[in-house]
């Protein structure tokens, strides 16, 4: 491939350097932001030699072209731009500049739970991994692992402690990384965490429990009582209490004299925020969460497959827009709360929307003829069914359209399949073929024919569409 090539052509195409006022790369896609998007060529970026497809999100301007390949273009378009190296985040704040505030909101959640991702992922399949080796009957009829090897009871025990660390100190984790993004200390934003969790407070986990039993500890400060409880497991009290952290911080760096800095700003801010975390903000967070988690079970519970088919019908839709981001935070509410909830129905409705692109590509890829676009529909398809749709929905699917369609469809069916089976996950992972470990043992075999009729219609309608488009050209 001539890289220097590609790179002019793509400067080009996107309407020349003054065109370009930011470039990065990440590990498949070249990340640019650009001045005026109506100045792009489109079909000519597609006809570049090896773009695997192309973008608009959240500000920035990505091309695919693969790992391995696009750090070789980059290095060229950047001696090209003469803008020196840059990183994704300093791209990615150039164009949260061209975002509206809703856009920018929902950025602002994805760049303080994404960091924190595989943590919870890590140990929500764990958690599914225990659930499998307890649960009676999945392998053996009235039995589970432990109870045919009891030798291994010890070590399915450790993994449920590793299992649940990360949602007990979800707040530590939450702490920092929201900290870090509101712009305070995030080493103080991961102590309030822990202020949350402390081991003198009462277990938030049965908040509702011990309050009806009326085992609740106080403390008695001027007169105004204070619970002795917890927020393991919550996001909404950490949140807010991050942000008034980070905000009182930079408050008290403006008009604290340097010498005092280090002193006076770290004290009161911590104080304060804890203070007002116990008082005003933990209380009315922890409802908000609860309602919020109680209200959307009952949509999924009540609503069944008519709501599992509306939310998987247009779930690929809002990946376009990037709202799905904001689903993060609902999942981590949903789990921490899943002795009530269930689990979350959101990753597994994700599954089959993914599934169903990866499907729809293959589709695509066997009705086409086209040598080049086969090449990067069936690398593409798969890495889909794997949890990975950006190659798939991007460089094929929304390109030609109908697969698109076909994708949807699939998903809303099979979506509703899994709700009116009430099928949820009791952790987060890649929602596709590898998402099997996170569902709840007692619903994967529904988890798993729902997969089937989402790839199964996808592809099926896609060939059908695809060919029915061949034969009016």
């Amino acid at each position: 491939m001539n890289f220097p090539q590609i790179a002019q052509q793509v400067i080009d195409k996107l309407g020349g350097k003054e065109n370009i006022s930011a470039a990065a790369h990440c590990a498949t896609r070249l990340r640019m932001v650009v001045k005026d998007e109506s100045l792009i060529d489109k079909e000519g970026i597609e006809n570049i030699d090896g773009v695997k497809g192309q973008f608009s999100v959240a500000g920035q301007y990505q091309i695919i072209f693969g790992s391995g390949t696009v750090n070789k273009v980059h290095a060229e378009l950047t001696k090209m731009l003469g803008i020196g190296d840059m990183t994704t985040s300093e791209v990615a704040s150039a164009g949260a500049e061209k975002q509206n505030p809703l856009q920018r909101a929902v950025k602002g959640l994805a760049d303080i739970f994404v960091p924190i991702i595989p943590a919870i992922v890590a140990g929500g399949l764990l958690m599914g991994i225990h659930s499998m080796l307890t649960a009676k009957g999945f392998f053996a009829e009235g039995v589970n692992v432990v109870d045919m090897y009891p030798g291994i009871a010890d070590l399915v025990d450790l993994m449920n402690t590793f299992a649940n660390a990360p949602f007990v100190f979800l707040p530590v984790l939450l702490g920092f990384s929201a900290t870090r993004k509101f712009g305070g200390n995030p080493f103080l934003g991961a102590a309030l965490g822990m202020l949350l969790v402390h081991p003198a407070l009462a277990d938030g986990w049965n908040y509702a429990l011990t309050l009806a039993k009326g085992n609740i500890q106080y403390w008695n400060v001027l007169g105004l009582e204070i619970e002795k409880v917890g927020y393991q497991g919550t996001v909404i009290p950490t949140l807010v209490s991050a942000w008034v952290l980070a905000t009182l911080e930079k408050g008290f760096r403006k008009i604290v004299p340097s010498f005092l800095d280090n002193l006076i700003t770290p004290l009161f801010s911590l104080f304060i925020a804890g203070f007002l975390a116990f008082t005003v903000i933990g209380p009315l967070g922890r409802e908000a969460g609860s309602l919020i988690s109680a209200g959307l079970t009952w949509l999924y519970d009540s609503l069944g497959f008519i709501g599992g088919a509306i939310f998987g019908t247009f779930y690929a839709p809002i990946v376009i827009t990037g709202m799905h981001q904001t689903f993060i935070a609902v999942e981590t509410q949903l789990l921490a709360e899943v002795a009530n909830t269930g689990g979350t129905f959101i990753f597994p409705i994700a599954a089959m929307s993914n599934v169903a692109q990866g499907a729809a590509c293959l589709g695509a890829a066997f009705v086409m003829k086209d040598a080049k676009t086969r090449g990067i529909a069936v690398p593409s398809g798969i890495s889909a069914l794997l949890g990975i749709t950006e190659p798939a929905m991007f460089g094929v699917n929304l390109r030609f359209r109908y697969p698109f369609i076909a994708a949807m469809i699939g998903a809303g069916v099979s979506s509703a399949f899994i709700a009116f089976c009430n099928v949820k996950a009791i952790a987060l992972g890649a929602a596709g073929l590898p998402g099997i470990p996170s569902i709840k043992p007692e619903s994967l075999g529904m988890y798993c024919v729902g997969m089937a009729i989402s790839a199964a219609l996808a592809f099926t309608i896609t060939v059908i569409l695809g060919k029915r488009a061949q034969s009016k050209a």
